[in-house]
């Protein structure tokens, strides 16, 4: 038995087309189309803008308008009524760092591609009892990392639940996760962070990209385009 999925396929093919999913803090609108820019540049065409500044809506609006290419959702989503604006905003999928059912619930209802945070075998469960076939596992390596992964997912495998994790990720790591069959695509918080935003350093985030598509892609076989 499997559990259908609640993304489009042609949304979870670029998901894992894209290996990593660049999750990005944005403090100022006018950050976001460079920084989408450059992640593309680099070769990753999925992406997550936080909902941790008021900018967040505003930077989605920015990059669906000016560069359509690139697949940008909305974490931390931690409401049904944001839910809401960020289907209205046009989010293309939206995540969230716990599992709060009454947001899983409103994101299904509303026929919106939604994946919780989960990191414990009781929050999976909830989670597929509402649904859910794709989760984010957070905080991944605070958890135990790649090990706790494996055994966690273990008990569910013939569920077919494909996982993204988040938290203390980085290049170094990265690949041994993108060899673990259940994990649908990572949250890469490295590429684009913060700081390096604001100083509009869109070359170290361009870099950064190119060198997670050249170590997805020793892992992955990239469709052909």
């Amino acid at each position: 038995m499997q559990i259908p999925s609640q993304f489009p396929a042609e949304i979870l093919d670029r998901i894992e087309e894209s290996a990593v999913i660049a999750v990005l803090v944005i403090d100022e609108a006018a950050h976001a189309v460079p920084a989408a820019r450059a992640l593309l540049a680099g070769g990753i065409g999925a992406m997550e803008l936080t909902l941790r500044t008021p900018a967040a809506l505003e930077a989605l609006a920015a990059i669906r308008e000016e560069v359509p290419d690139m697949l940008a959702g909305i974490g931390t989503i931690l409401t049904p009524g944001q839910v809401d604006e960020v289907l209205a905003a046009g989010a293309a999928f939206g995540v969230s760092p716990g599992l709060n059912p009454e947001v899983v619930t409103h994101a299904r209802q509303a026929g919106f591609p939604f994946a919780p945070g989960v990191a414990t075998p009781g929050e999976l469960e909830k989670a597929i009892a509402l649904g859910c076939r794709e989760v984010k596992l957070f905080p991944a390596e605070a958890m135990g990392g790649l090990d706790y992964l494996k055994s966690f997912s273990a008990p569910y495998r013939h569920l077919g639940i494909r996982y993204i994790p988040l938290g203390g990720l980085n290049a170094g790591n990265m690949a041994d996760y993108l060899r673990e069959p259940s994990v649908l695509a990572l949250g890469g918080s490295w590429l684009a962070k913060q700081n390096v935003i604001q100083r509009n350093d869109w070359e170290t985030i361009r870099q950064n990209a190119a060198e997670a598509r050249i170590r997805a892609d020793q892992i992955r076989t990239r469709p052909e385009s």
